[in-house]
């Protein structure tokens, strides 16, 4: 097996690190973003669907989904900070080396994935009490949540998959595969609830089925002999000195995803207290706003892969530059979001009250809030884009920290104490946790800009 690129993933490589950083940025990142934006709009169908059986199952949904995020947060970790390191060698040129942590990070995501699997599925429900679940979301959705935990461990592989491709650059393919990930999962769902009206643990099963199509088309690419990162155990560095680099980025990256998670799980516990539909409407709320927020989070992503690259190359005016580009673009997006959600905010509501009036008022009640903190997200993910990047992924934990525990979460506590807004706390606390994070961001990518360029080059740590 030789080292050499092909040369379609050459000219992809020399794109990234020399070309016109406005079409890079484009290139790369415009896939990402609309992966990312039809997988929230899919999402919302895929809540619609879950509205035809009833509005505790959306409220189910919304939260187990997130208890079931708290594990995933490993898996996220380990592809992120693996797809940071690959990036960084494919960039500089050691093939050999992004070859190894390929195949390293594969065998860690599968042994990683099948633990979790084997700990936590036998004690599903003590894990939902322990979570404070309301006893009726247990009731519905225990077996729906084992299921989902069982996904794990292809969400494991797929996740490395895609963090190696979008090292690469190869932005596209991520948004086809996904795309047909996303069409079996709706056709699936939309099969086994308005054909054999089936209840939510099927949802469960179509997604199990979709994610694993992916990790079937996964390993196929990566068995080909042509692959320049085929998977070889013999390949495979367990050496601490070898995955130290992963197991440094990714932990601050797990907690980020775990902590933050979990902090939602807490904020749905609170929303409760106004009725087990209020967690269904700040799940909707969620999903209609992830709409927009998803674009600018795909353009994140892009510009993370970006900027590794380049340091990689030590092309640091040009990774600089990915980031101004992508802050640019994602205001744009958020702004003219904001416009059209304004517009168009009942209506949208409608399609998921069914005609129930107070479950309307109930979605409204936090959206109208939320919508008016998509250009200060848009910040905060271009910002992340830069940390994650250059390998700051200690300080993108913190943002994400105190985003929810400093906050949300006093400021839900503080509304609901001292004030009788009633539903509308959980939107003006979404409004300014949100609103605040955005600015704690944008400080934070000052002084990281600032100090860089007073350095004149980066450094990642290893």
């Amino acid at each position: 097996m030789n080292d050499v690129l092909s040369k379609k993933e050459s000219e992809r490589r020399l794109f990234v690190l020399e070309d016109n950083m406005w079409k890079v940025v484009l290139a790369i990142s415009i896939p990402l973003a609309l992966y990312n934006g039809f997988n929230h709009l899919f999402s919302v169908l895929d809540t619609l669907m879950a509205s035809q059986i009833s509005s505790e199952v959306v409220s189910a949904v919304a939260y187990l989904s997130q208890i079931k995020i708290m594990f995933t947060a490993i898996g996220t970790g380990l592809s992120v900070s693996g797809g940071i390191i690959v990036a960084r060698c494919y960039g500089a040129g050691d093939i050999k080396k992004a070859r190894k942590y390929v195949n390293t990070l594969f065998f860690m995501a599968f042994a990683i994935g099948l633990f979790v699997l084997v700990t936590i599925v036998p004690f599903t429900k003590p894990i939902l009490r322990f979570a404070n679940t309301p006893a009726e979301l247990i009731d519905i959705g225990s077996t729906y949540f084992a299921i989902e935990i069982i996904v794990i461990i292809s969400m494991f592989i797929n996740n490395v998959y895609i963090a190696v491709e979008k090292a690469k650059g190869n932005t596209k393919a991520i948004l086809y595969l996904n795309l047909m990930v996303i069409g079996i999962k709706l056709s699936l769902t939309a099969l086994f609830i308005y054909v054999f009206h089936w209840g939510i643990t099927a949802m469960a099963i179509a997604t199990l089925l979709s994610h694993f199509f992916l990790t079937v088309v996964a390993f196929y690419d990566l068995l080909r002999v042509d692959n320049i990162f085929r998977l070889s155990i013999k390949e495979v560095h367990l050496s601490f000195v070898f995955v130290k680099p992963i197991i440094f980025l990714a932990t601050p990256i797990f907690f980020e995803r775990f902590a933050f998670s979990f902090g939602k799980v807490i904020v749905n516990s609170m929303s409760g207290a106004y009725g087990v539909m209020v967690i269904g409407a700040l799940n909707i709320s969620n999903h209609i706003a992830g709409i927009i927020n998803g674009l600018g989070n795909g353009f994140q992503d892009g510009e993370a892969s970006i900027i590794s690259q380049n340091m990689g190359n030590q092309n640091y005016e040009r990774a600089i530059d990915g980031f101004k580009k992508t802050l640019i673009i994602t205001v744009v997006i958020a702004l003219g979001g904001f416009i059209m959600m304004s517009i168009f905010m009942d209506p949208i509501i409608g399609l998921f009250a069914k005609g129930d009036i107070a479950f309307a008022r109930e979605i409204k009640n936090i959206f109208k809030y939320e919508r008016h903190t998509f250009i200060t997200l848009a910040v905060s993910a271009s910002v992340m884009g830069l940390l994650y990047g250059l390998g700051h992924t200690r300080l993108a934990l913190i943002i994400n920290f105190i985003r929810l525990f400093l906050f949300r979460i006093p400021t839900l506590y503080l509304l609901q104490k001292f004030t009788n807004l009633g539903s509308e706390s959980v939107g003006i606390a979404m409004m300014v946790s949100n609103g605040l994070v955005g600015l704690t961001a944008a400080i934070v990518g000052f002084v990281i800009i600032r100090d860089l360029k007073r350095k004149k080059e980066c450094v990642l740590g290893f």
